[in-house]
């Protein structure tokens, strides 16, 4: 019989890089809205976001496609949950004018 053990591990692990992913950006959003130069914000934001998760799901993964899979499942499930989360208005100092 499979162990499951391992694939509910990865997929923890999976929904915290998506944490760290999905809450990196809402926090980039809020500061590049406000900053002098909100390109190099989001542009460093997306490397260092994207090179955790990538990392990290290599690392949870260890070679296996299955564990591979919990993991993105894990982040995919907090996309979901951030994605509602977020739909909140942004606050009046953070909105420009087009």
């Amino acid at each position: 019989m499979h162990d499951a053990g391992p694939l509910v591990l990865a997929f923890v692990a999976g929904a915290a890089l998506g944490a760290v992913y999905f809450g990196g950006l809402w926090w980039t959003i809020r500061r590049g809205l406000t900053s002098a130069r909100p390109a190099l914000w989001f542009l460093g934001s997306l490397v260092l976001r994207t090179g955790i998760v990538v990392g990290g799901l290599i690392v949870v993964a260890g070679g296996r496609a299955d564990r591979l899979l919990g993991g993105l499942l894990g982040v995919v499930l907090v996309r979901t949950v951030m994605t509602r989360l977020a739909r909140k208005p942004l606050p009046r100092e953070a909105r420009r004018a087009p």
